[in-house]
């Protein structure tokens, strides 16, 4: 590895770490808190708790069509 390289994966490096610490930090307790509000306020919308209306699925079982 070239003396260049490193020096540019290394600023690299440097830069991500300055956006990291400019990244405003939360408390596990209150994103979980909040993921819980957010999920239970939107439970109505969601099709894995409600379920989905066999007219609008798209991936219903097809209906078979014979000809005699």
């Amino acid at each position: 590895m070239s003396a260049s390289s490193s020096i540019t994966a290394l600023m690299k490096v440097v830069q991500q770490l300055q956006l990291e610490a400019r990244l405003t930090h939360v408390k596990v307790s209150q994103a979980a808190a909040d993921w819980k509000q957010f999920c239970l306020q939107n439970a109505q919308h969601d099709p894995l708790l409600t379920g989905v209306s066999s007219s609008t699925n798209p991936f219903r079982p097809q209906k078979v069509c014979s000809f005699l």
